[in-house]
């Protein structure tokens, strides 16, 4: 998994950190001084620091600005207690990836060393472009079609520049790659690149996740909080699912656009923040226009140069390419044997309609690994994959059991509960399942069910499901 490094002087906490992390599987490293740290950054190399700011001698503010000098890229966890807020806010002006007070709640810490973590690789593990197949250990755009060239060519032009870029496609057709590959290529590839998704945090949340809020803006606001676009500062903010973002929110980004500052909630005085934007949506954002539910200034603003991702199904002819890579980086990453596939397999595959494009291709070839037996993944291995799929008939049957389920729970009284009760069922069954399906290896699980392992096993922990 991950090398983290873990930076306190009080040897309880690092020991603690030091078994919460290795339950996860990760590599620990530990250090007590600031200059320790400092020392251990060029040959432990970790991918994570968490880390006090205050030490004993050098103090963590100044051993950060040190890592960050060393390795900009570097994501750091700074842990505070409540006397020092305003140096874990300095930190985090000056790069640090999140602040944390102490005592600290476990799984939000462990949430938030996932997300840093997600954050790193998102900066440091370069995306090939036009990768070959073999090329298993890196992330990349695959496809030699004449329509993947001219995504490449339209990376290579616009990624120098500090132009804001709109990615637009189909869910599954690679904008998030496309977006790092911008970043990783652009004249600010050394700042930051921090992902704000619009639709995976609730609007009530968006907006502080994104500006940041002055302590007391708010219930629940007991200090000051920086938002992802003040440290997104001299590097890239990507803005995924921005055709959901809300029209409040749509006019702070404008100005944002238009005059490079923003405003904390609570706030009076604008900040200035030099960031690009890039952003992407799988939204008919002319529709949305004429609908009302998206601003005329802001959509022209956005679409500066538009890149538009090809569907799947209008380049089978990179599907046999698609594969190989594939079946390739799921081999490393779960640690088997490559089996190779068929022939005839592989015609199948390119004869599929794709609608969840290459994200599905990508889940399909993961799951015929998973359940190989060490031959090659043959055209019935894959039929049962791909036709197994649910069916718009399937839906609407599912549709009609869940409203009656519904009503049954409605009429018992059961109303003020019935949502969560409804989705921690639902999930039970689907955790059980895959975890059946994988014989209870929770690393194959959480892949398939796209979670994180932390996530997995908090909720195999609340549905009482052993880990064993």
């Amino acid at each position: 998994m991950a090398r983290i490094l873990i930076v306190d002087d009080d040897p309880r906490l690092r020991k603690s950190f030091e078994k919460l992390l290795l339950d996860e599987e990760h590599t620990v490293l530990t250090a007590a001084t600031g200059e320790a740290s400092c020392s251990m950054l060029q040959e432990a190399a970790p991918d994570l620091v968490v880390m006090d700011v205050r030490l004993p001698g050098m103090s963590g503010l100044e051993a950060f600005r040190r890592m960050h000098r060393r390795d900009p890229r570097l994501p750091v966890i700074v842990m505070t207690a409540f006397g020092t807020t305003d140096t874990a806010i300095e930190a985090t002006k000056l790069g640090a990836f999140d602040y944390i007070l102490k005592p600290f709640d476990i799984p939000d810490m462990l949430a938030r060393i996932g997300r840093a973590l997600e954050a790193g690789r998102f900066m440091r593990n370069p995306v090939g472009i036009d990768a070959p197949p073999e090329a298993a250990g890196a992330e990349a755009l695959v496809g030699k079609s004449p329509v993947m060239q001219e995504v490449y060519k339209a990376i290579g032009r616009v990624a120098p520049t500090d132009t804001t870029i709109l990615l637009r496609g189909e869910s599954g057709t690679g904008k998030e790659l496309a977006a790092r590959a911008l970043y990783q290529h652009s004249l600010r590839a050394e700042g930051p690149f921090l992902v704000i998704n619009c639709v995976a945090i609730p609007e009530t949340l968006l907006e502080a996740e994104l500006f940041g809020y002055e302590k007391g803006s708010f219930t629940g606001a007991t200090s000051r909080r920086i938002g992802k676009v003040e440290q997104a500062h001299t590097g890239t903010l990507f803005l995924d699912e921005i055709g959901d973002m809300p029209l409040n929110i749509q006019a702070k980004i404008l100005r944002l656009l238009q005059e490079k500052t923003i405003e904390r909630l609570g706030a009076s005085e604008p900040i200035h923040v030099d960031v690009r934007i890039i952003a992407a949506t799988n939204r008919d954002l002319e529709g949305s226009l004429k609908k009302g539910l998206f601003r005329e200034d802001l959509y022209y603003r956005l679409n500066v140069v538009a890149v538009e991702m090809p569907p799947l199904r209008s380049h089978p002819e990179d599907v046999p390419l698609l594969c190989s890579y594939f079946l390739a980086k799921h081999a490393a990453d779960l640690g088997a044997p490559n089996p190779g596939i068929t022939d005839e397999a592989v015609e199948l595959l390119g004869a599929h309609a794709w609608q969840g494009n290459v994200r599905e291709l990508a889940n399909t070839m993961q799951k015929a690994l998973i359940f190989n037996s060490g031959c090659p993944i043959s055209a019935d291995d894959i039929s049962g994959l791909i036709h197994a799929q649910p069916t718009a008939r399937d839906d609407a049957g599912f549709e009609e059991a869940i409203r009656q389920w519904t009503c049954r729970l409605l009429k018992t009284g059961k109303d003020a509960a019935v949502f969560s009760y409804m989705t921690d069922r639902c999930s039970e069954i689907i955790i059980k399942q895959v975890l059946e399906l994988t014989r209870g290896n929770q690393t194959q699980a959480a892949k398939i069910l796209g979670l994180s392992r932390p996530t997995l096993q908090s909720k195999m922990e609340k549905y009482g499901l052993k880990k064993s």
